[in-house]
């Protein structure tokens, strides 16, 4: 994609000079055309309003080469890339219209490439230093006025992670798509849905760019469903005050938001290898990568929200087949306080041991020699784990990429749990729903326990990284965004950091 964005850029950057006498009536439309409250307006009142993509009554050639690589990129119709195609298509008739009309969507296209920060800190922890991008890139986006400065861009093209691409192609997609449209506030009011009338349905028409009748009919009935599905509000036609709720946000907050999330994407290295894996605790979702593209996915279970699973990067070194299971403190007071209910033999009935501390040369310790009221009001921690079996809450198998932060990906007995719509459910680590499928992939074949010890080592022969995100904004399959839920409320933070006032829809 970078070498082709590279050669359009660079083209269009051509001095002033260059230009050809016509020049002048496509900036006059484009004076007239430019919305007045746009990152566009202050990119053409920066110029002149002189075009940068039109050249003698024609698009330069490397437009098509622009809107080709972002189509070709995820191959799918529904990208940034499809909708630029068609406008560089019918402005080959010549029309200054259909030409302005193409100049703004691929300036908008090249605008939301160079626009999204990279290097704002995202609360990433870096487990292994090989998994650390290696460039130093900028906290904010850059212009596309001049050949340095498109150099700069075209070098942070060339060196990002399939994630990364992704996510950047699909908020080119949304940029062209809905932030575009006039950013009219629709008043309060009932909801809207085919058949109704008035002053609100015109708003409404206007806000999603349709003609501006007073009827809610089909057309607006597809816009709205649209609209509903790009920013996670359902599939039905009505417009309900959820809908009204995020029209009157403005693009431009959803744009922040994306944005924020290419950071999050940009903290995986450039190059996260051939084979990697992605786990997302917003979607509470694993996926795995192959030569850059997902090749298979599963669900998860994460932390709760008074204990998230961290964002994280760290290399998968070995599995271990028949687990124990730490508790953890939290959990271990409940342990004691089932002790002193049902006395001191309730920890080996039900598969516990206590152990003297946390080292890996930890004796096991009598429960009657342990203060369990102490244990169970807190005022001592205490080491207790659940021996290898079926009921043990890892599992067959943990997937171990060791940290201090005491994360890695694990099997678990409770099946009916990944049937749930929320699934922060664990104490911090990442319960897989099929780590049988996961270890094949990994290992190449079935692992199974050859000496029916506890904690049998299995590595890899080549490590695999895992990056642990929270992507509150992700591509979807189609090429388009998916928004999710704020589950830990790590957004306000991250978009502090970027800066800048959301515009809402004027009055």
């Amino acid at each position: 994609m970078a070498g082709t964005i590279a050669a359009a850029l660079l083209a269009c950057a051509a001095p002033a000079s260059a230009q050809s006498a016509p020049q002048g009536q496509y900036s006059t439309i484009l004076r007239q055309s430019v919305p007045g409250d746009s990152d566009l307006a202050d990119f053409y009142r920066g110029r002149g309003y002189r075009p940068l993509w039109i050249r003698g009554g024609d698009l330069v050639g490397e437009a098509q080469r622009l809107a080709r690589a972002l189509e070709g990129e995820n191959g799918s119709a529904a990208s940034g890339g499809a909708g630029l195609a068609a406008a560089v298509a019918r402005a080959g008739g010549g029309s200054p219209a259909d030409l302005v009309g193409a100049e703004l969507r691929l300036t908008r296209a090249a605008l939301a490439l160079a626009a999204a920060p990279t290097s704002i800190d995202v609360g990433m922890t870096y487990v292994d230093e090989a998994l650390e991008p290696r460039r130093s890139r900028r906290a904010s986006g850059v212009t596309i006025e001049s050949a340095g400065d498109v150099r700069e861009l075209i070098e942070d093209l060339e060196e990002i992670n399939p994630v990364e691409r992704q996510l950047r192609e699909a908020f080119v997609a949304y940029r062209l798509r809905w932030g575009g449209l006039p950013q009219t506030r629709i008043p309060a009011g009932a909801a809207l849905r085919s058949g109704a009338r008035g002053a609100r349905v015109r708003a409404l028409r206007q806000r999603l760019g349709l003609a501006e009748r007073g009827t809610f009919d089909g057309a607006l009935a597809a816009a709205v469903r649209e609209y509903k599905r790009a920013h996670g509000l359902g599939d039905s036609a009505v417009a309900d005050a959820a809908t009204f709720t995020s029209l009157n946000r403005g693009a431009s907050h959803y744009e922040r938001l994306i944005r924020a999330n290419i950071a999050r994407a940009a903290a995986l290295p450039e190059d996260p290898g051939r084979q990697f894996i992605l786990v997302d605790a917003a979607a509470a979702r694993l996926w795995m990568y192959e030569d850059g593209r997902p090749v298979d996915s599963m669900r998860v279970i994460v932390g709760k929200p008074t204990e998230q699973t961290p964002m994280m990067a760290a290399l998968l070194r070995y599995a271990a087949l028949n687990p124990y299971w730490n508790v953890p403190p939290d959990l271990a007071r409940v342990r004691a306080a089932n002790v002193l209910r049902h006395g001191p033999d309730w920890l080996g009935r039900n598969g516990f041991e206590a152990l003297s501390d946390w080292s890996d040369e930890a004796q096991v310790v009598h429960p009657s020699r342990i203060d369990w009221e102490a244990v169970a009001a807190g005022r001592q921690n205490l080491r207790i784990r659940q021996l290898p079996g079926p009921r043990n809450m890892m599992g067959r198998m943990k997937l171990m990429m060791p940290n201090r932060l005491g994360i890695y990906l694990h099997d678990t007995p409770d099946r009916q749990l990944f049937d749930a719509a929320d699934r922060r459910l664990s104490s911090g680590c990442v319960r897989v729903e099929d780590i049988g499928r996961l270890s094949r992939w990994l290992f190449g074949r079935d692992l199974a326990p050859s000496t029916g010890e506890p904690e049998e080592r299995i590595n890899l022969r080549r490590r695999v990284p895992v990056f642990i995100s929270y992507l509150t904004a992700a591509p979807d399959d189609a090429g388009g965004i998916v928004f999710r839920n704020d589950v830990y409320g790590r957004d306000s933070a991250l978009l502090a950091q970027l800066g800048g006032a959301t515009r809402m829809a004027a009055q």
